[in-house]
């Protein structure tokens, strides 16, 4: 039985809360919480599935085999849960992109992507036929897939990819080809080593005319020996950032022939002499892409709730810089600047929980009316969704930086985690959609939207955009008193008027002569920061209107607490942007005043049940991975055991002594 730290038992015993009640929301509920456990128990405890040598001290190569040797005991530990009933949809959410995946394999999945991206596609993209076909094999691992789109040349822009695709109509079959370097596919996961097939985005030609871009299942290793197939360069790209073990590849094409079948026909076809059938909407063929950028938003919660547990528990232990020169060094947490790094991290982890629970059922509800036909809400789906994975990703990366620093030096150290931590997170901010790029595609939407209210008085926006007509009917914002409705409200007003400004500066350019295009680019600033605004102003009303709601179904005491986590997120948030606050609503300097009061007095409620909420997160050790967040709090124990691991600690000194540096030193006596 570990001994806990007596600083962080301290805090524990000081809480007003069950960190058990808030564990139970943050799961969904006691069944998915009990279920959660278990699937801990069972692979977190599996002695083949644990690393005796950090991945810091193993060579690339190593890592990598070491990944896919853990990615196939996963891979059985499915099956097996499979052939007993127990397997669902949020188990292979958690081994492939929640904590318990992160834990198991901290630099990634070579798999993850055959799971994620290659089989959704075929699910979304395939008919019921190519499903058939495809998707026993591909459950069952007897292929593996990755989902090769972004090139070496093009990313987010989809119309500059070079890969392509054409029909031969006496073969009745695809010939792949890629004309350049930059249309050499690069990123996609497992494509490296580990996948034998792909989904691959390619300029679809028939007849000799350029019709689309289209997706094709296509055979890029050998099945049996595992070798190149005939016309397939194939290849890894090398170290990265973070992400080390995830095995992205890159994968060139010369004359490569694919079966007429093997394109995935569901939204749009080619006949067997050539005739081209486009699909009812273009955007249906990027459906996969949309349902990736909504998980993403759960994903940025993880993150922060990662961050912000190792932090805070690190504040608790760490003792630094007396406050009163008469008294002992007190915890870093009782600094009050290091309370407002740590506590909104806190408050966001919890919104963006809340937020991506409302995006996943906003998104299977619109995927539903898309089965039927509905295509009506589609746009608005897209523009949100890109939005808020542009505006969660980047918030998630910034605020695991903020709470690296307030680690201080120990943050630094690969035993905290946060290297790892920060890696995996910042990836997000360019990978399914550059964010800058996603901004500019939901502003494209929200100046049409402005456009329409602005020029008919009658028309009816789609709820997530409804407050732009009011606004544009109510332009003076009056009353405000620093509440909560009132901060949410302003949020409004200032993305509406932000909107304004972008499609007014767009129209003005379009007078002056300049093509949509052109006239796009040249505000291209206030269409992200309008773009920005509007994920903003969606977070904060979603984020009253939830926590609120959850407060009703809590305990007085946890009620309260999601009360002052709702009043810090909104403050901190308007704080941050207090200048677009001040330009587009009469605020006082009492206002602005208050809002800093009100801010503090959010960080001193919220001081004594700090650790306790993010115990509540209930991350297990193995999860966190961190010396500096254990739940015993024993850091400096941690940090010692943790260098002691290192190769160059097992012999008293490096041979590099005798062989360079003796010679050095005794060359001048």
């Amino acid at each position: 039985m570990c001994t806990i730290n007596p600083d962080l038992q301290q805090e524990r015993n000081g809480a007003t809360f069950n960190p058990y009640e808030l564990t139970i929301w943050w799961d969904g509920g006691t069944e998915k919480y009990e279920k959660r456990k278990a699937l801990e128990k069972l692979f977190l405890e599996d002695p083949e599935l644990k690393d005796d040598l950090p991945l810091s001290y193993m060579s690339h190569k190593q890592i990598y085999e070491n990944s896919v040797r853990k990615a196939v005991l996963i891979a059985k530990k499915l099956r097996d849960l499979r052939d007993i009933g127990e397997l669902s949809v949020d188990t292979y959410t958690a081994l492939l992109g929640g904590t318990l995946g992160c834990a198991l394999l901290k630099e990634g999945n070579p798999l993850s992507v055959h799971f994620v991206m290659f089989v959704p596609t075929i699910l979304g993209q395939g008919t019921i036929k190519q499903q058939i076909e495809w998707l026993s094999k591909a459950w069952e691992l007897n292929i593996i897939g990755t989902y090769a789109q972004t090139e070496l040349g093009h990313g987010t822009f989809l119309r500059g990819l070079e890969t392509r695709a054409d029909y031969d109509e006496k073969a009745q079959e695809f010939v792949l080809n890629s004309p350049t370097l930059t249309a050499y596919k690069w990123w996609p996961g497992g494509l490296g080593h580990t996948a034998n097939y792909a989904v691959v985005v390619a300029q679809l030609y028939t007849m000799r005319k350029f019709r689309s871009l289209a997706p094709f299942i296509v055979q890029i290793r050998d099945e049996e020996t595992h070798m190149p197939m005939p016309g397939v360069d194939i290849g890894e790209i090398g170290p990265k950032l973070g992400m080390k073990s995830g095995n992205n590849g890159y994968l060139g094409f010369k004359n490569v022939r694919v079966p007429l079948n093997h394109m995935l026909m569901k939204n749009q076809q080619v006949l067997c002499d050539g005739t081209y059938i486009p699909p009812k909407n273009s955007a249906l063929t990027y459906g996969t892409m949309m349902f990736v950028r909504v998980v993403l938003i759960r994903d940025a919660s993880l993150a922060l709730a990662k961050a912000s547990t190792i932090a805070v528990r690190y504040s608790a232990v760490r003792r630094q810089s007396p406050i009163d020169p008469n008294k002992p060094e007190p915890q870093i947490m009782d600094h009050t600047t290091q309370q407002l790094k740590l506590f909104p991290q806190v408050a966001k982890a919890i919104v963006f929980k809340a937020n991506g629970d409302i995006i996943y059922d906003m998104y299977s509800h619109v995927s539903q009316e898309i089965e039927k036909g509905a295509l009506e809400r589609l746009p608005e789906m897209h523009a949100l969704s890109c939005c808020l994975k542009a505006v969660c990703s980047a918030d998630a990366a910034s605020g695991v930086e903020i709470c690296r620093l307030a680690c201080g030096g120990h943050g630094y150290m690969d035993c905290s985690n946060f290297p790892t931590l920060y890696g995996m997170s910042t990836a997000v901010c360019t990978y399914e959609g550059e964010n800058t790029v996603m901004l500019l595609q939901t502003a494209r939407y929200l100046v049409k939207a402005y456009g329409q209210a602005a020029l008919n008085p009658h028309v009816q926006l789609v709820p997530t955009v409804a407050y732009i007509k009011k606004v544009i009917e109510e332009p003076e914002f009056v009353g405000f008193d620093g509440s909560s409705e009132a901060i949410v409200e302003a949020f409004q007003y200032v993305a509406a008027n932000k909107i304004r400004i972008a499609y007014e500066r767009l129209e003005q350019q379009m007078r002056e002569g300049a093509i949509l295009e052109v006239a796009t680019n040249r505000c291209g600033i206030e269409m992200i920061q309008a773009a920005e605004l509007h994920g903003r102003a969606f977070l904060a009303l979603t984020a009253l209107t939830e926590l609120q709601a959850l407060s009703q179904k809590v305990s007085p005491a946890l009620s309260e607490i999601f009360q002052w986590l709702l009043e810090l997120y909104l403050v901190d948030a308007c704080l941050q942007r207090i200048g677009d606050f001040l330009r587009f609503i009469r605020l006082t300097e009492q206002d602005v005043s208050g809002l800093e009061s009100h801010l503090q007095e959010c960080l001193k409620r919220l001081r004594p049940n700090v650790v306790t909420l993010v115990d509540g997160f209930d991350l297990h050790d193995r999860i966190l991975d961190s010396a500096l967040g254990a739940y015993d709090g024993n850091v400096y124990e941690k940090i010692f055991a943790a260098a002691k691991k290192s190769p160059l600690n097992k012999e008293a000194f490096n041979g590099s002594f005798h062989k360079y540096l003796r010679p050095l030193m005794k060359s001048n006596l």
